[in-house]
């Protein structure tokens, strides 16, 4: 199951435009902005707001990506990120605390082709 996925654009202003407009039928819109040309496209579900979709401005053109999968739990994230390494992928995080919000627990992984891959896990920890 994917948790969230951004793709990297040339021109946050022109792609944010198109995707507000080109979402809004689905039910995203742009809630989150950390840094500037970085925004997060949420849609409502039971659970509240959630960032599934994410544009992060390059200013030149684009091959790569970040693909988010949702984690049961923090032993998984970490098992995740072994079995990357394993496989050949090169460690861009370790697993660890992240500071989107207080329970957010990620690996990132750059796959052979440099696709930034994570593994999350939204809970808080055991105990």
């Amino acid at each position: 199951m994917l948790d969230h996925v951004a793709i990297n654009v040339s021109d946050a202003g022109r792609s944010r435009a198109f995707y507000e407009a080109a979402l809004a039928p689905l039910g995203y819109r742009a809630a989150m902005e950390p840094a500037p040309g970085s925004v997060g496209f949420f849609a409502e579900s039971s659970g509240g707001a959630v960032g599934s979709f994410w544009i992060h401005d390059t200013r030149r053109p684009v091959t790569a990506g970040h693909v988010a999968f949702a984690a049961p739990d923090r032993a998984t994230v970490d098992a995740f990120h072994a079995a990357a390494i394993a496989a050949g992928g090169t460690d861009n995080g370790a697993p660890g605390p992240r500071p989107y919000h207080p329970n957010y627990y990620g690996a990132f992984v750059l796959d052979p082709d440099g696709v930034n891959v994570e593994a999350v896990c939204h809970l808080p920890p055991p105990g």
